[in-house]
């Protein structure tokens, strides 16, 4: 089935079968692997995009339904927050860095100064493995510099 998906500012048609999810056509189809699949079931945040500025499990939202305009990490690059997470040490492995940084994005530009207890719970659906959830506020407190 063809769609067009509005995409880090982009338009694109995409040919995908209904029950496609968002996550496999942009990694599969759009080339956009900074977007990582863990648990395929919406249950770790890695696959986290927005849509409409709202944090979005890609994993388990179907492709052909999407409305709005979708970031993704790479819509994010130049956004202060992942210098923080560098600076911050949160990357440790980096295969949750995407979604933590798409959360985090998200929470900023609804709430620029989070306290710690806002950004633990904002951030609560996005699991790391490595553990590195208080360099991962440090962050996300000092984003911006």
């Amino acid at each position: 089935m063809a769609s067009e998906l509005i995409v880090n500012g982009h338009t694109y048609e995409v040919r995908a079968p209904v029950g496609a999810s968002l996550a496999h056509v942009l990694r599969e189809e759009l080339g956009l692997t900074g977007t990582k699949i863990a648990c395929n079931e919406g249950h770790c945040g890695a696959c986290t995009v927005q849509i409409d500025g709202v944090p979005a499990l890609s994993c388990i939202t179907l492709a052909h339904a999407v409305r709005g305009e979708v970031t993704t990490i790479e819509g994010l690059r130049d956004h202060p927050l992942v210098d923080a997470f560098v600076k911050a040490d949160a990357v440790q492995c980096g295969f949750c860095t995407p979604g933590q940084v798409v959360s985090a994005a998200a929470l900023v530009a609804a709430n620029p100064e989070p306290t710690s207890e806002e950004i633990r719970h904002h951030m609560a659906g996005n699991i790391c493995r490595c553990g590195t959830y208080p360099r991962i506020e440090e962050a996300i407190l000092h984003w911006r510099g």
